[in-house]
């Protein structure tokens, strides 16, 4: 959430940015005038209760002909009193629910706009020319069934569409992306984290992924608990309700976790596949740091992405996506796509985020620096979607036989193999 103070002294900012998000901007205005109920009736409260306070030590002392006005005033003042307790904590109530509603501040320099209004901040690699090598490429469904690798179709018969078995060298070269994630992150200085996949509500609404998110969430009705979409859940979670010494910055975590997503909303998008799937495993990237630090931090987390897709030989671009796709909690994001040769397109395989204050606030971290105690800053940033990465590396690595080529960085972990060869059937 974001500051009541920065909400009072500068609200045409944040109805700038809930306009820039495609948010409701009167929203702000009905924040404003909760604000001002719930601190008017705090001060209604005061009032009344340090007058019922005096009266309290009036009437021991007063004469008997006073006595019998003096209590008829406090039981006057006993139910103006809970009266305004009431007043206040209703205003305090809806003051709070509106403000869970408010996204976080959009950075000044993120592109405004839709999905399609980023900016290209970068290029690297090269797109391979299958023509110029004389074959059609393949798409990462016919690659993964020559090299048995994937099985989408018992995926379904066991769990429905948008599910998938990895298979063979399909599940070795999940393992191999996910250590060799954990290697290039704990290098970093990142401790690696196995999280929990289950959290509860208060865990998944002060990340910020109960508001416009909320359609995309797995709930457990019986037991109260959400399936994460993302580690950064429970790794913004970890430290909730904690007050962290400044000298301990910055903390820095790679947590590796299964991820759920309902794709509610994307009917008939990339339904060919493991794009765009229900359960995914995912290595990503999270840090804590002091607010003025966290555009360098945000840098730094972009770097060790185009790190990871450089080592993966990938072509990819990066963009600054644009303030109506950042999702609530972010105030600005880099995306880094890879080129899909058979779709003709890049396509997000990683994204980090500054989330500036917005989760910190919603759940009570922060920062002991001296004697002042402030909200820190949170960010996050993916290192290896594994599906997805799956889909780039046999796409663009494929040979015209059907193999695909294993980047160096892999090889450690996967025996050796230079080259994931065709099975016969």
């Amino acid at each position: 959430m974001i500051d009541l103070r920065l909400l009072r002294e500068d609200p045409d900012r944040v109805r700038a940015s809930q306009r820039a998000r495609g948010e409701d901007v009167a929203l702000v205005d009905s924040l404003l005038s909760a604000d001002e109920r719930r601190r008017s009736s705090g001060v209604r409260f005061d009032e009344l209760r340090a007058e019922q306070k005096q009266l309290g030590k009036l009437i021991p002392k007063a004469a008997a002909e006073e006595k019998a006005e003096l209590l008829k005033r406090a039981e006057q003042l006993k139910a103006d009193v809970k009266a305004a307790d009431a007043e206040r904590d209703a205003a305090d109530a809806e003051t709070q629910e509106l403000l869970l509603r408010l996204g976080n501040l959009v950075h000044p320099d993120v592109p405004v706009g839709g999905e399609e209004d980023f900016v290209t901040l970068e290029t690297h690699g090269t797109i391979r020319d299958f023509a110029a090598e004389g074959f059609e490429p393949k798409d990462h469904l016919e690659l993964g069934q020559l090299l048995g690798a994937i099985d989408v179709e018992r995926g379904a018969k066991v769990s429905g569409s948008r599910f998938y078995f990895l298979t063979g060298v399909g599940a070795l070269l999940e393992l191999a992306l996910v250590n060799a994630a954990i290697a290039q992150a704990t290098a970093a200085g990142f401790t690696p984290m196995l999280t929990p996949a289950l959290v509860r509500p208060q865990s998944m609404a002060g990340t910020g992924f109960l508001g416009q998110a909320a359609q995309d969430v797995y709930h457990l009705d019986k037991d109260d608990l959400y399936l994460v979409g993302t580690s950064e859940v429970p790794l913004a979670a970890y430290h909730m309700d904690e007050i962290i010494d400044a000298d301990r910055l910055p903390l820095r975590y790679a947590g590796f976790s299964p991820c759920f997503r309902r794709e509610a909303g994307s009917h008939g998008k990339d339904t060919r596949g493991i794009f765009r799937v229900h359960q995914f495993d995912k290595v990503e990237m999270f840090s804590y740091v002091a607010p003025e630090d966290s555009p360098a931090e945000h840098q730094r987390l972009l770097e060790w992405e185009k790190q990871w897709l450089t080592s993966l030989e990938l072509p990819f671009r990066v963009i600054d996506v644009a303030s109506a796709d950042l999702g609530a909690s972010a105030a600005r994001k880099f995306d880094c796509e890879a080129w899909i040769p058979t779709q003709g397109k890049y396509r997000e395989l990683t994204s980090t985020s500054d989330c500036t204050e917005f989760q910190s606030r919603r759940l009570s971290i922060r920062v002991r620096d001296g004697k002042q105690v402030k909200p820190l800053a949170t960010l996050n940033g993916t290192l290896c979607a594994v599906p997805r990465t799956i889909v780039a590396i046999l796409e663009n690595h494929q040979q015209a036989d059907g193999s695909v080529h294993v980047p160096e960085v892999l090889r450690p972990y996967l025996g050796g193999r230079e080259v994931l060869e065709p099975v016969s059937r």
